[in-house]
């Protein structure tokens, strides 16, 4: 388990401004937080070796790519032996369209977000990919029609 990193008020500022845009300098940083541009870079380079910040990323409109349509896709195995979520845990986020992963707890022992041209497309991923899977039991498919990034998860102290 990871250790708690104390977060003072400068340190979510910096947080929630990068969670808008990843891209932003460290000057446009430092003057939406108000403190100077090296101190942005110290609280950064603390925040990326603490395990804080894992890395930064981009976020792509799959519309624009000509893959329109998102799903999110439980899966219950049939079996929770070692080898058998070892091999699932391997393999799923290589299927094609795989967005990310979940390995959960509860009723349902992942959950794959996917992107896919068409509905078929996404019916031939679960025939083709899932139900094949010997260790899948059963799937059950959730079409996305929007997705919004939460603003307001960051812990207050």
């Amino acid at each position: 388990m990871s250790q708690k990193i104390e977060l003072d008020d400068i340190d979510r500022h910096l947080l929630s401004a990068l969670s808008e845009n990843a891209r932003a300098s460290g000057a446009a940083l430092a003057a939406e937080v108000g403190i100077s541009e090296s101190t942005v870079s110290l609280r950064l380079k603390r925040l990326r070796s603490s395990g804080v910040i894992r890395g930064y990323s981009v976020d792509i409109d799959t519309s624009a790519l000509g893959i329109p349509l998102q799903a999110l896709i439980s899966i219950r195995l049939a079996q929770h032996d070692r080898a058998q979520i070892d091999a699932f845990t391997a393999a799923a986020p290589k299927f094609p369209g795989v967005v990310r992963m979940y390995h959960m707890a509860g009723a349902d022992d992942y959950l794959l977000h996917i992107v896919a041209p068409d509905t078929e497309a996404v019916q031939a991923f679960v025939l083709d990919y899932l139900t094949r899977y010997p260790a899948v039991a059963h799937t059950r498919t959730n079409l996305i029609y929007r997705v919004e990034d939460g603003t307001d998860w960051l812990p207050e102290s």
